[in-house]
C-alpha cells in the first residue's frame, strides 16, 4: 500500500477530534503521533485537538527535528520518539490527560484490579511511572524503559496517560476502554465497593479467549 501523508494527517485529525469529544483531552492538553516512512507526524503545541487542521500537524525525525511544517511540534515529542525507538511494533501514540484516568495518576495508584473480563484479558497491571517534569528527557527515558519492558500503556504520576498501538484506531479504542474501566471502578466504589474477579476467574477468561 502506497504511503499517503495526506491520509495520515486525516487519520490524526479524525482521532484527535474523537479524543476531545469523548472528554479525554480537555482544552489544549494531549498529543497524538503516527509513525510514517518519512518520519513521525505529531500534533503541534498549544492547540486544542478538536480545533486542529492540517497545518497543526508537523513531520519530525527521530531526534525531534522538524522536517516539514510551520508549527512547533508538541512539547512531548521526545517521549513519542523514545517510544518509537524502543518499540518497532508501535506505530501510533496517544498521550492525554483524561480526568478519570489521571485521577489514578494523582492518587499515585497503578491500575491493577481485575473488575472486568476485558481488562483481565489484556492487563495484569498498568504501571505508574514516578513523577518527572513534563516534556523532559528524564520523563521520556522513564517512559521508554517502561515500554521496553513490553508495556503498551503507562500512567504518568500527577500527569496523565500514554498509550501505544499498531494503529491510531486501536490506540483510541484502548484509551476509551481504559476510561470505561476507571469510570466503572469509581461508580462501584460510590455504590458500595468494587469487587474483583478472583485468580481462578481470571485464568478461565484467559484460557477461553487467548489464542494459543
Amino acid at each position: 500500500m502506497q504511503f499517503s501523508e495526506q491520509g495520515s494527517k486525516n487519520d490524526i485529525l479524525y482521532w484527535s477530534k474523537r479524543l476531545y469529544q469523548k472528554d479525554m483531552s480537555p482544552s489544549t492538553s494531549g498529543n497524538i503521533s503516527l509513525k510514517t516512512p518519512e518520519g513521525i507526524l505529531i500534533t503541534s503545541s498549544g492547540v486544542c485537538l478538536n480545533d486542529m487542521n492540517e497545518d497543526d500537524i508537523v513531520l519530525i525525525d527521530y531526534d525531534g527535528n522538524v522536517i516539514n511544517g510551520t508549527k512547533k511540534p508538541s512539547s512531548e515529542k521526545i517521549m513519542h520518539t523514545e517510544i518509537y525507538t524502543k518499540r518497532d511494533d508501535i506505530n501510533a501514540i496517544i498521550h492525554c490527560h483524561c480526568p478519570l484516568i489521571t485521577a489514578f495518576c494523582v492518587a499515585q495508584r497503578p491500575i491493577n484490579k481485575p473488575i472486568l473480563p476485558d481488562f483481565a484479558l489484556i492487563y495484569d497491571e498498568i504501571p505508574l511511572i514516578p513523577y518527572y517534569c513534563p516534556s523532559t528527557i528524564e520523563l521520556a527515558e522513564a517512559v521508554g524503559i517502561c515500554f521496553e519492558k513490553n508495556n503498551n500503556v503507562a500512567l504518568l504520576q500527577n500527569h496523565g496517560v500514554v498509550l501505544g498501538a499498531d494503529t491510531l484506531q486501536n490506540a483510541f479504542y484502548q484509551i476509551e476502554s481504559l476510561r470505561a474501566y476507571v469510570q466503572t471502578y469509581f461508580g462501584a466504589e460510590v455504590i458500595s465497593s468494587a469487587k474483583y474477579l478472583n485468580k481462578k476467574q481470571v485464568a478461565e477468561i484467559r484460557q477461553r479467549y487467548i489464542k494459543k
